[in-house]
């Protein structure tokens, strides 16, 4: 069902030029790639999970509302819903902050959750009781409807041709729950399925910290030592974020690709201190590049 609504709220999405020009040097002894998901392996309607702009929120959380089987007033619901969901994912940012995590990450099911036994209690919705996954579909509703999401072009015959190759396969992404369903609503397979360990998979939301902390990279480090004997310097990480991507991926010492594929994704923060003093290892404009320097 879930994968159903993937598909029937996210219509095709065409990347946009960036006007970059790829740098595409040789990768010198990868025997790792892990990727970024949006904005690299699949183009984003916002450019990120999470971050779309809240110009139609209170229509897509209605929306989103209705279908999911809830009654009362659902547009009241959408207006007061989309109030809350900023102020409950502000408060667990600093209430993680104030436990000492640098980027909080917040698990988006618990946060609906409260809002929506908020929106019960005020009797703004009228549903008597409210299933796990009646709260899913809501969350995959409304992200699906604020931030569609679609393959990147040649994303899934670069990630075969890679597996082809022998190298190991990971990911490391700012994510939700329902980021790995895009994996299998448009693929047909699971990440599994698609070639990704995963051990080697770092989604944000399971470790309640998301980029750019400097914790995630460490730990898919440890796996791929672990169980391959691979190093971070046999590893290349490919995103779209200088930041988010390259920067914390070059600090954990792997090599990195920045993809500068879609202009709605591209992050080249120019005005942060971090990332004027780094430089990617190489530069792609189309997955199908990757092939040419791994």
């Amino acid at each position: 069902m879930f994968e159903d609504i993937v598909r029937n709220n996210c219509p095709p999405l065409a990347p946009l030029p960036t006007g970059v020009e790829p740098k595409l040097n040789k990768l010198n002894h990868v025997k790792a790639v892990l990727f970024d998901v949006y904005g690299t392996l699949f183009v984003s309607g916002s450019g990120d999970v999470g971050t779309a702009a809240a110009t139609n929120a209170a229509e897509a959380l209605t929306q989103a509302l209705g279908v999911a089987g809830f009654s009362g007033d659902l547009e009241q619901a959408g207006r007061i819903g989309t109030d809350r969901l900023t102020a409950e994912i502000l408060e667990w940012h600093q209430a993680g902050r104030a436990a000492g995590i640098d980027f909080p990450e917040v698990d988006i099911i618990q946060i609906w959750q409260k809002i929506i036994d908020t929106l019960r209690n005020t009797e703004t919705l009228t549903t008597p009781e409210v299933e796990f996954d009646t709260i899913r579909r809501l969350a995959l509703e409304y992200e699906c409807r604020l931030n569609p999401a679609f393959p990147m072009p040649q994303s899934i015959e670069t990630i075969e041709r890679i597996q082809e190759k022998g190298l190991v396969l990971g990911i490391v992404s700012n994510a939700q729950f329902y980021t790995p369903l895009l994996f299998s609503a448009f693929f047909g397979k699971s990440v599994a399925e698609c070639g990704f360990d995963p051990e080697c998979c770092i989604w944000s939301y399971k470790e309640l910290e998301g980029k750019p902390s400097q914790a995630l990279f460490p730990k898919v480090g440890t796996f791929l030592k672990q169980k391959y004997g691979i190093e971070l310097s046999e590893t290349v990480y490919v995103g779209n974020d200088m930041l988010n991507d390259i920067y914390c991926a070059n600090a954990a010492g792997c090599q990195t690709v920045l993809f500068a594929g879609d202009q709605r994704s591209l992050r080249m923060r120019e005005n942060d201190e971090r990332c004027l003093a780094i430089e990617p290892t190489a530069v792609i404009t189309s997955l199908a590049q990757l092939l040419e320097i791994v």
